[in-house]
């Protein structure tokens, strides 16, 4: 009996040890090992009505032009883009009033949708003019990581924010993150600047539920587990950045869907790129793309899949980045 049940378990051993090895070589044989940075002719312009033409957009490869770009993923945002925009631009405008030289733009990347997403970009491109508002927009989704990068991709700024489209955060505290930017940008010009709302979770804790709340920290142990330690909110979609570290971390980022945070955050640290995170307002906005559960499957799935793929070298990481002037 002893010795039956002894093959029994040997079996099922080899069976799970052998699906282990065809699953690892499944995805190492199906994975990308350097991340499509190619995109359609029509997202290489914007429009400018200010011009009446469609003007090409500048690369990332080339010096910065301006102070700051703000880089706002939208995806069917027609409705809560506005309240955002009009912040943002209120906020940045009345920056440039106490110093003339500051300069920015903001770039509404709107991420495959079918919405007036664009159109509502555009009315701020004819109101502030396309040197300071331009609107990208994708041929199909890309997911916000996807769109951020393409939105990266044609910034001029020499600090790049991204900020999301349903203005949860405050804009404002752009001024904590600049502050310790500053702090802490080597002498590579190399930093990355993370807005958080870890002060905020005791709060919110209480009025999720047993399961949400256990969702919830088993994302932050797998983020620390596997990919990310020291940070404590990856997720806020509120993240500044010096250029050159943005070409150089855009350029090799694989994932383009919901966890592309965590994937930003691991190749930062395996560059040994200064990281910072400071604490800034938030709330909940309703018309969240997000489903909680599934999202948050779906990212721990991402999470895993991440480590595994970097430890294979099925995905690779490109040092060669053409460096900025």
């Amino acid at each position: 009996m002893d010795l039956t049940i002894s093959t029994f378990l040997s079996a099922i051993f080899v069976l799970v040890l052998f699906l282990s090895i065809l699953l690892i070589i499944v995805i190492y044989v199906t994975s990308k090992a350097y991340p499509d940075l190619g995109r359609y002719d029509s997202e290489k312009y914007f429009e400018a009505p200010d011009k009446k033409d469609k003007c090409p957009f500048p690369s990332l490869h080339d010096p910065p032009s301006v102070d700051l770009s703000v880089i706002v993923p939208a995806y069917f945002e027609q409705e809560r883009l506005p309240a955002m925009m009009d912040e943002a631009l209120e906020f940045l405008d009345d920056k440039q009033k106490k110093n003339p030289s500051y300069s920015y733009e903001v770039i509404v990347v709107n991420d495959g949708s079918t919405d007036k997403t664009s159109e509502v970009a555009l009315e701020y491109t004819k109101k502030y003019g396309s040197d300071k508002v331009r609107v990208l927009t994708l041929e199909k989704n890309r997911g916000k990581g996807g769109a951020i990068r393409l939105g990266m991709f044609v910034a001029r700024g020499q600090y790049i924010l991204f900020a999301d489209a349903d203005g949860a955060s405050k804009f404002s505290d752009l001024i904590k993150l600049e502050k310790l930017m500053s702090e802490m940008r080597n002498s590579e010009n190399m930093a990355v600047v993370c807005g958080s709302r870890a002060h905020l979770e005791q709060d919110s804790v209480a009025e999720r539920s047993m399961f949400r709340t256990f969702l919830m920290y088993g994302f932050h142990f797998l983020v620390y587990f596997l990919c990310v330690r020291g940070i404590k909110d990856t997720q806020c979609g509120f993240k500044l950045l010096t250029r050159d570290a943005a070409l150089l971390l855009f350029s090799n980022l694989h994932v383009e869907r919901w966890a592309f945070d965590v994937d930003l955050l691991y190749l930062a640290q395996r560059f040994k790129i200064p990281i910072g995170e400071v604490a800034i307002n938030w709330q909940e906005i309703e018309g969240s793309k997000m489903i909680p559960v599934w999202s948050w499957l779906q990212m721990g799935r991402d999470l895993l899949l991440i480590r595994l793929r970097y430890v294979l070298g099925a995905w690779r990481i490109n040092t060669d980045i053409k460096k900025l002037k």
